[in-house]
Parts: C-alpha cells; sequence; structure tokens
C-alpha cells in the first residue's frame, strides 16, 4: 500500500509539472520556486508546536488547490503558479515520506517517523 500512495504522490507531482507548463512562465522558474514552501520549517526555530503548525499550513494540499483556484477565477496567473508550486511541492515531499507534522517531533508525521524502517 505505501508503493501505490508514493506512487499517486508521484503522478501528483508530475501533474504540478504539467499544470506549470500550461502557464507563461519560463521553465527555470518552476525549480527555483519549489523550495520556496520549505521557509515554513522556521517555525521550528521557535519550537516544535509552532515549527507542526507553520508547515502544515503550507505543506496542505487543500490550501494549494484553495490559492490555485482563487488564482485561476480572480487574481491571476501568479497565484495560479504559486499553487501550483504549493501542491508539487507537498506532493515530492510525500513521495520521501515527509508528510504532515506532529507537535511531538519534526520526524513524527502523519506517514510515520522519517527515518525509521
Amino acid at each position: 500500500m505505501k508503493t501505490t500512495l508514493k506512487i499517486e504522490e508521484l503522478f501528483q507531482f508530475l501533474l504540478g509539472i504539467f499544470a506549470f507548463s500550461q502557464l507563461s512562465f519560463a521553465w527555470w522558474v518552476f525549480p527555483i520556486l519549489f523550495f520556496l514552501p520549505d521557509i515554513s520549517m522556521l517555525g521550528y526555530v521557535i519550537n516544535t508546536k509552532i515549527g507542526a503548525i507553520s508547515y502544515n499550513v503550507v505543506h496542505n494540499k487543500s490550501l494549494a488547490i484553495l490559492v490555485l483556484l482563487v488564482g485561476f477565477f480572480y487574481l491571476g496567473e501568479n497565484f495560479i503558479l504559486l499553487g501550483i508550486i504549493l501542491y508539487s511541492h507537498s506532493a515530492l515531499d510525500r513521495v520521501f515520506d515527509y508528510g504532515l507534522k506532529y507537535p511531538d517531533d519534526f520526524k513524527h508525521t502523519h506517514l510515520g517517523v522519517i527515518g525509521k524502517k
């Protein structure tokens, strides 16, 4: 089952690349912005609870879809790009077992413990 879920997330990441290719931005914009959502990990400098909250808000695919739709219907291509980046980044994170965080430890995610086999 875990492999099936990783394949699903990989295809969601590829969907994000395809969606990006439909925008008018240069190809290099995607890789430059791709790791921008990881700035949310700075919340861990304060404590694990704030870190988990900031990480989970930014890495929630529902937020990514909402931003994309708001961009599509109201605010334009820059917001569509932001939604695609958030969605693609979250999908690829989950391929590598970086799931949404519990407040006790960065390594404790909804997908299990990072690094534990």
